[in-house]
Order: structure tokens, then sequence, then C-alpha cells
């Protein structure tokens, strides 16, 4: 009863007066009906009125010409096809403007690009901050079948003061791939990445985070928080925590002493000798498992070696995941060092320290940036303490880690990837290891099909 009503009401809001939909409807009927008409008299079809003669009669009375018959079908079938397509496309046209603002995308570039991107293969992020931030504002254009598995330990700036004042998980660096998945980087966007700054109470805090603090208490927890955020910034993927308990990172330092906090260890200039999380039984959700298990592809990084990717493979049963799956999974290696965590790293130095923390993990390959950046910009980044990380090739290869370099970088203010470069670069060694991959099963598939 309650579905008929349903469906009683849906129909009745069709017919509702400017909805700019029932002219184009009628449109079309008419158009369909003089279309059938002009078929069926072409094919000699009988009809309950002899219209064929009486269109004759009436054009030969008011031009004085007299016209085949024939010439009367083909005119009706020619009527009533325009008058069709133009009901139809008008019709579909009319709904499009109503659900999509931006006119700039013409409706048949939108339903390829969604199309064409759904049959994109399955690429799982690992990471955090900037670094994955903008490699996913790369990959989205190849496809949306993208998810991103984000580190919640940072307890610094306005995430840190979220998850002190409301205890709810870190929302920052989720909040970045939200909007580097957006399907258009719009206003939406812009609204997400504002950072309040004249107030007392709210200085520092972005209204992303607010929003996503927000939704975890509306939507009742973290989860529903981002899906939410995410259909609202109509994103192409999913951006999901690494775990939904609330982590806390520490640090042993070359001293043997604990630091505490993700903040207190970035800031700290002591070498890291181990990282670790509190507790160490956290779990993932069970949909970052299943999208692990299901990835065509899986990428680590790039991004702070000990503060945004380690974290996320010290989450139980996360690295094991990574070491199971089918995917081809890759390490995309920092083109900078970083200070306190990385000083005088090489790309091997990087791999090592994934597979000291993660010795479940499996790495196929190792990329590389090979561009050099520019003396000025260098020279900023020697004040640091930072270098471009060395590409050691032959210890990389004795680990079993196949190495591909490749300019990778955009040299603007920074020295960093370039969401385009790396996306591409990416794109490619995945189709060509998927193709090697159908060549070795084809032959198999050949033995198997002889046996039988």
């Amino acid at each position: 009863m309650r579905s008929g009503v349903k469906l009683f009401n849906r129909i009745y809001k069709w017919l509702l007066p400017g909805m700019k939909i029932k002219r184009w409807i009628l449109l079309s009927w008419i158009g369909l009906t003089i279309f059938s008409l002009g078929f069926m008299l072409f094919v000699n079809l009988k009809t309950p009125l002899d219209i064929e003669l009486a269109l004759m009669d009436l054009i030969k009375n008011t031009t004085g010409f007299e016209i085949p018959s024939i010439w009367i079908d083909l005119i009706l079938i020619i009527i009533g096809l325009s008058l069709l397509l133009v009901g139809i496309w008008k019709w579909f046209r009319s709904i499009y403007e109503a659900v999509v603002p931006d006119k700039e995308t013409s409706l048949v570039d939108m339903i390829y690009s969604r199309r064409r991107l759904e049959h994109g293969f399955k690429i799982v992020t690992i990471g955090g901050g900037t670094g994955l931030s903008s490699l996913l504002r790369g990959l989205k254009i190849y496809s949306s079948n993208i998810t991103a598995v984000v580190t919640v330990a940072d307890d610094g700036g306005s995430s840190g003061k979220l998850r002190k004042e409301m205890g709810v998980l870190p929302p920052g660096d989720i909040r970045n791939c939200l909007v580097a998945l957006a399907d258009e980087e719009g206003s939406m966007s812009e609204l997400f990445q504002y950072r309040f700054v004249d107030s007392e109470s709210l200085g520092g805090h972005s209204f992303g985070n607010l929003l996503i603090a927000a939704m975890t208490e509306v939507f009742g927890d973290f989860e529903s928080a981002i899906k939410q955020a995410g259909k609202i910034l109509a994103i192409r993927g999913k951006v999901l925590p690494a775990t939904l308990s609330p982590v806390i990172l520490c640090a042993i330092m070359e001293d043997g002493q604990t630091v505490t906090g993700e903040s207190e260890v970035t800031h700290d200039n002591r070498k890291i000798e181990k990282v670790f999380i509190r507790p160490d039984d956290c779990e993932p959700p069970a949909e970052v498992k299943e999208a692990i298990a299901d990835a065509d592809l899986i990428i680590l990084g790039p991004g702070s070696l000990y503060t945004s990717v380690i974290p996320n493979l010290l989450v139980k049963n996360l690295a094991n995941a990574v070491g199971k799956s089918r995917a081809t999974t890759v390490y995309v290696c920092n083109v900078m060092t970083q200070p306190g965590e990385t000083d005088g790293y090489t790309a091997s130095d990087h791999v090592s320290a994934l597979k000291k923390h993660a010795p479940g993990i499996r790495i196929d390959y190792c990329l590389v940036n090979d561009e050099i950046p520019a003396k000025s910009l260098l020279k900023k980044y020697e004040i640091e303490g930072q270098e471009p990380v060395k590409t050691d090739v032959i210890k990389l290869d004795e680990m079993g880690v196949k190495v591909i370099t490749a300019s990778l970088i955009s040299q603007t203010v920074m020295v960093r990837h370039d969401s385009e470069k790396l996306a591409e670069r990416i794109m490619k060694l995945l189709e060509e290891t998927n193709t090697a991959r159908s060549q070795k099963i084809t032959p198999m598939l050949g033995i198997l099909s002889e046996s039988q």
C-alpha cells in the first residue's frame, strides 16, 4: 500500500506546473504517433481512416499540386521522427540542467567520463599529508575506483584541537583527500579548505574539519561522516581511515628516549630509530581490507615516511593484507629528505624502514624522481638541511624491488610531486603489469584447455 502511494506521489510530482518536463513528453508522444502513422502507410498497413487520401486532397485543394502517396508517407515519417528526437533531447536536457548547475560540461561528456572512470583500475592508496592528496588529484582522471586509506594519528593544528575537544578522529588529512577526489574542485571544495583566521574560538580551524566533526555527531560515527562529506563533494572513489580507533603515534629516538604524539615526533630533530602506535591492537575497517584484497594496484606514499605512511602499516593486519593481496605494490619515494625523519636517507633506506616496521608487506616497485631541481630551489632546501633523495638501484635490486625513475616533479616555490606526471607514470606501470599478467595467464589457459 505504501509503495503504491509513493509511486503515485512520484508520478504526480512529474505532472506539477513548472517542471518543464510535460511539454517535451507530449511533443515526443505526438512525434511517435505521427512517425508510426507514416510508417504504417509506407508499408501499406490499414488505418482506421483513409488519412493518406485525405492529406493528398488537402494539399491539392490548398496548393494546387498533386503529390504522390509515398511522399505523404515519407513526410509523416520525417516530421514524426524529428518531433520525437527533439522531444526526447529537450526532456533529458531539462533534467540535466536541473540536476547539474554547471553548464560548462556537456551531458554526453559527463556521462562518457563517468562511465569510463567506473571501469577504471581498482587502486588503493595508503598514506597521508599533502603528498597523498596530490597523488589522488592526478589519479582521479583515470579511475573512480580509488580507495584512499588515510592515517588518523595526527594530533596537531585544527585536527588536534578537535580531537581533544570533541573526541573525534583527526579530520585534516581526510578532508584534504576528499577535496582532492572531488569531481569538480569548485566553490564547495574551496569552502571545505577555508580556514578561519580572525576568530578567537574558530581561529586555525578549517570549515571542512568542523563540518566532518559536526557530521560525526549527527550521523553517529566518523566513518558515516566521511561518506556523507564525500557525497557533498561528489568524490571519485572512497576515503577511509586506516583505523577507527583513536591512535597515538610514538617514536623511539636514536638516544633511546620515547617521544609521544605525531606533532612532537615531527618537530623533534633527533634521528628516529622506530615508531609505534598505541593501542597496538587496533584493526582497520572491514571496507579497507576488502579494498586491498580486490585492488589491482596498491600505492604507498608519497608523504612523510614515519608520520604519514608507516603509521597506517602499524595498524594490526593492514600490512599483512597488503602482502597477501594479488595487487602490484608501488612505493612512491619522496623527492626530498625530511629533517628529523629521513636525514641522509636514500631510496633503499625508505624501503628498508617500511619493511622493518611492516615485515609482512611486499613492495614490487619503487618509483623515484630523476629530474634535478633548479639550483635556486636546492639552495633553499640546503638551508633547512634537505637534499634530493638519492636512488641506489643496486641495493633496491638486492632487496627484490624494481626501480622506476622518471621526471615526476613540479618546480614552483617548492619541489613537489606533480599530480599529473606522477599519475601518468603510475597508470603506465599498471597497464604494463596488467598486460604482462595477461600474457602469463593466456598460455596457462591453453594448457588447461588441452588437458581437458
